[in-house]
């Protein structure tokens, strides 16, 4: 019963980024849900097939419900397989999938996989930790559209360091962007950004050489920033 872990696949990719929110429980941080709702249940029949009969082997149900993982509210997807009693003499299935998926950006948290498929066993419990731990040097790719072209850039992680800006002195990520080369800006990793340190990785500073010299941006002022910004270390 192999489709049970395809099926969620195939709802779960109707989900869509929004840019705009609305008041409406299914949209949680930009994510839409368009997929599923809490409460929905899915009941199958597998049928055998030989000598062109075919034969009621067993049954499969899918249901998801809001729950709470961590704290977190979370979708609790299961997925069940099972053969009739009768079908259990040739080959017994008793699978059992579940997926928790957080609610605020569609991926997922926990995955539990329990199956026993003609005696042969399987069971994995994992968590999904989706809070990269970059090392200094890594490359975080990305693609940007431009001028009528797909370019391929990344990120290269620099590590973390205080930064004394125009504003005050914080507690900084440090990454090198690559760049595509214009009339302005030189090719390459010449680019040096500065965000903050807290959730909300706020642009505090940028620094790159230019055609003709060179250029510094700094962030001088803030408001209504969803997190506290906790990377704040002193006002100047």
């Amino acid at each position: 019963m192999a489709f049970l872990t395809f099926y969620p696949v195939l709802n779960f990719s109707q989900s869509e980024t929004k840019n705009n929110q609305d008041d409406s429980d299914e949209i949680f941080c930009g994510v839409k849900n368009t997929a599923f709702h809490s409460g929905e249940m899915v009941t199958m029949k597998i049928y055998y097939s030989t000598l062109g009969l075919y034969v009621g082997a067993g049954e499969a149900r899918f249901t998801v419900n809001l729950t709470r993982f961590n704290g977190k509210p979370v979708y609790h997807c299961v997925g069940e397989g099972n053969t009739y009693s009768f079908f259990d003499h040739f080959f017994k299935v008793r699978d059992r999938y579940e997926t928790y998926i957080d609610t605020s950006d569609m991926l997922p948290v926990k995955f539990i996989r329990n199956v026993d498929e003609g005696g042969y066993k399987i069971y994995n419990n994992v968590t999904f930790d989706h809070n990269n731990k970059y090392k200094k040097g890594d490359k975080i790719p990305f693609d940007m559209f431009i001028d009528d072209e797909i370019h391929h850039l990344y990120l290269r992680y620099e590590g973390k360091e205080n930064i004394k800006t125009r504003y005050g002195k914080f507690r900084a990520i440090k990454f090198k962007p690559l760049l595509i080369k214009g009339s302005v800006f030189q090719g390459g990793e010449k680019m040096t950004v500065w965000i903050s340190d807290d959730d909300n990785h706020l642009l505090l500073r940028a620094e790159s050489p230019i055609s003709v010299g060179s250029i510094k941006v700094d962030m001088m002022g803030y408001k209504n920033l969803r997190y506290p910004l906790k990377s704040l270390i002193s006002v100047r």
